[in-house]
């Protein structure tokens, strides 16, 4: 693969090119993987800086919906946008449905529009392990906005924050068993929680959830990065595409208000910090993975398995055969 034709491809915005790209940084080879490392040293600084969005939701809250709404109102408008939907990956057989395309048919037609479904294979945090590495691509090729669909809500699916500007949490109308139900740590990273199906019977019900949300919300310590009333809760429709525009004001006021006290470029700076300390933690633990280090770790586990060796002292040992120092 020529890296420097596939670099001037994607400058050139041409979708055939960024998808390729994508897969290429998505491969595990090794000879791939210095590839996608050239290419992505390639283009930084290259492109222009997108609005990145991660959301998250529970299952069944219309976050495809959502998602092909609200992209169509901003292609609307003459922006780019760019979906890396992530899907839950089968722990038997390693395999995905992708189906993100199916459900976003208006969406995936819009020649501003582009969609990229993802498996997570076996990372968690909601997206997959190279996200990251595809909205840069994304960044590069030009799109003004990159939206980044996590698997679903729970604990762990926090690390989306850790790629985006803003965090949507996206909830369906319901009691008090759904607000227990979301785990205060997604509340604390979320900047705007938006009750959608907004509309027909369900209305009303959304709007007492959007109150429950509200006050919990108040009861969150005030973060630095957040001007007054933020974060806060508002209740959308994807279906009737009522509250997108509002949505997207709030979402546009918030950037603005951080980028202008300097908040943005400290996310930004700090976020790529974060991922650095990932990369260097993902290539020690593969080194775990060598034939050298799966026999030592055999061999030591049938100590600990049979009473010869504490755990604690039977790692220090692995560290110490691998050339690991163990501070």
């Amino acid at each position: 693969m020529d890296i420097a034709e596939l670099r001037d491809k994607i400058l050139k915005q041409e979708r055939r090119a960024l998808a390729r790209a994508i897969t290429l940084v998505e491969s595990a080879r090794a000879d791939h993987r210095a590839q996608a490392s050239g290419l992505l040293d390639s283009l930084r600084g290259a492109g222009r800086q997108s609005l990145r969005i991660g959301l998250s939701g529970t299952p069944g809250v219309g976050k495809s919906t959502f998602i092909e709404s609200f992209g169509m109102m901003l292609t609307a408008q003459g922006l780019r946008v760019a979906v890396l939907a992530v899907d839950p990956s089968s722990a038997r057989s390693g395999g995905s449905i992708l189906g993100d395309k199916t459900r976003m048919e208006r969406l995936s037609r819009d020649p501003n529009a582009f969609i990229r479904p993802s498996p997570s294979q076996t990372h968690l945090g909601g997206v997959a392990r190279r996200t990251r590495e595809a909205v840069a691509l994304c960044e590069a090729a030009g799109f003004d906005v990159v939206l980044i669909e996590t698997v679903g809500v729970g604990q762990s699916e926090t690390v989306v924050a850790e790629m985006s500007d803003l965090f949507l949490l996206l909830l369906a109308p319901a009691g008090g068993d759904e607000l227990q139900g979301v785990k205060r740590g997604i509340m604390e990273m979320a900047d705007l929680i938006l009750v959608n199906k907004a509309d027909g019977d369900l209305k009303s019900a959304a709007m007492r959830t959007c109150a429950d949300y509200s006050g919990a919300l108040r009861l969150l310590r005030k973060r630095p990065q957040d001007p007054e009333g933020f974060p806060k809760a508002m209740t959308v429709s994807a279906l009737q595409e009522n509250g997108l525009d509002q949505t997207w004001e709030e979402m546009r006021a918030l950037t603005s208000w951080r980028k202008e006290a300097g908040h943005w470029a400290t996310r930004r700076a700090d976020q790529a910090q974060y991922w650095f300390r990932e990369e260097l933690r993902q290539a020690l633990l593969a080194r775990l993975q060598t034939a050298e280090a799966r026999s030592v770790v055999a061999a030591l586990a049938q100590d600990v398995a049979s009473g010869a060796t504490a755990p604690l002292a039977a790692a220090e040992t692995a560290l110490a055969k691998l050339g690991i120092t163990n501070p």
